[in-house]
């Protein structure tokens, strides 16, 4: 088949989750023998010729389509979501894959603007894969002081961009997110869509009673396990008490909270934090030192390195992740892995390798005195197994048969 790819996550010099996920989607497709492009954007360095695809470590080609240029539309200065913002850029995505979805046999778009499918021709074979809670949350979080938000009513979502909102940004925010859902609703009715947890589906659904899932399926992320097989099996003996926390150090990660509950550190344990963002230099200086290193941003291959040498692996999202990598990644490693029992994180438990592999809590505390138990044994070392549930080579089969459809 011919698949053409669509994420405004890429290129970029240090891409997420989501762009990680397009870029070994994209080389798993390649691998088996399909014809794979990577439309992106054009306004970010390297986003021409050759070196774009090469700088996200994609194998095939990779092709600028559009810009994102002064995206923020002055809606913090203004204290309201926009209700032209959102559609205006994902009319710009649509016409870029209109203009460019010639000869291909699917389009995947794997990004943050649900609603695409409404301005995408009916007859293009589109797929679009929804990776967090932006179906419905204009955020993509459903995080907010510091807590996992509940509300449904559009307009409470006013104090995620200004705490103090009086009526009238109420009333437009409310237009905007009320809008924003009902489109994201018809483009599921309209078009093929991949939730990547049953959790994002339930979550849709809570917010939009009633849509039209009928086209929708549940296909989760999935891993390059031949190339983390062999990390495993290169890797040297983990190092006893030696602790992993791999991801952004940004509010709803948990990085924080688990600091905070770890801060009598066992003697022997040793912590290390893969990773950048807003909270790390306050973190940095406030609990930093020989026990807890920070290490700051670190390439694919080192920080898979770091988890692979760790007696454990720590995810402390107090966010309601959909389906973390990270989590997957360490699993697939055969590490312990410790998380919070929230979002779409429990669905993970059937990709365990070993019986109490995946170990999750209630809260922070309990994770911490969880961790204190692992660390207090040797930490294991075996062979990585032949097959891992969430591997490429396992789901993308799924894909393929719903680009098929």
């Amino acid at each position: 088949m011919r698949i053409l790819l669509v994420s405004e996550d890429l290129p970029g010099a240090q891409i997420g989750g989501l762009g990680k996920h397009v870029v070994t989607l994209g080389n798993a497709l390649l691998a088996q023998g399909h014809t794979v492009r990577i439309l992106g954007r054009k306004d970010r360095e390297h986003s021409g010729g050759p070196g774009a695809a090469a700088q996200i470590g994609f194998h095939g080609r990779f092709e600028p389509g559009f810009d994102f240029a002064h995206p923020g539309w002055k809606e913090k200065q203004l204290g309201v979501f926009n209700p032209l913002k959102r559609p205006y850029f994902a009319r710009k995505v649509a016409a870029a894959i209109g203009r460019h979805a010639a000869g291909f046999d699917a389009v995947h778009y794997h990004g943050h603007l649900p609603l695409i499918g409404v301005y995408v021709d009916p007859a293009i074979n589109l797929v679009q894969t929804r990776h967090d809670q932006g179906s419905e949350c204009l955020v993509h979080l459903r995080f907010r002081e510091g807590a996992v938000c509940t509300t449904r009513a559009a307009r409470d979502c006013a104090a995620c961009i200004r705490h103090d909102a009086g009526a009238l940004r109420r009333a437009v925010t409310g237009l905007a997110v009320d809008g924003y859902r009902r489109a994201s609703a018809q483009a599921f009715a309209a078009h093929k869509t991949v939730f990547v947890s049953d959790f994002l589906r339930r979550q849709f659904l809570r917010a939009v009673p009633g849509a039209d899932l009928g086209r929708c399926r549940v296909i989760p992320n999935f891993v390059d396990y031949a190339m983390l097989r062999q990390v495993a099996r290169v890797a040297p003996p983990p190092r006893p008490g030696q602790v992993a926390l791999v991801g952004r150090v940004d509010a709803g990660k948990g990085f924080g909270e688990f600091l905070a509950s770890a801060s009598r550190v066992p003697p022997h344990a040793r912590i290390a934090i893969a990773g950048d963002g807003p909270e790390r230099a306050a973190l940095e200086a406030r609990y930093g030192g020989a026990q807890v290193r920070f290490l700051g941003w670190q390439s694919y291959p080192a920080a898979l390195a770091l988890a692979a040498g760790s007696h454990a692996c720590v995810v402390p999202s107090v966010c309601e992740e959909a389906c973390s990598t990270t989590v997957l990644e360490a699993l697939a490693l055969g590490k312990p892995v410790l998380a919070l029992a929230r979002g779409g994180t429990p669905e993970l438990a059937s990709y365990q390798q070993y019986p109490g592999q995946l170990q999750l809590a209630a809260g922070m505390p309990e994770l911490v005195e969880r961790l204190w138990r692992i660390l207090e044994q040797a930490p294991r070392h075996t062979a990585p197994a032949l097959r891992f549930g969430a591997d490429a080579a396992a789901i993308l089969s799924r894909l393929v048969d719903l680009y098929a459809e």
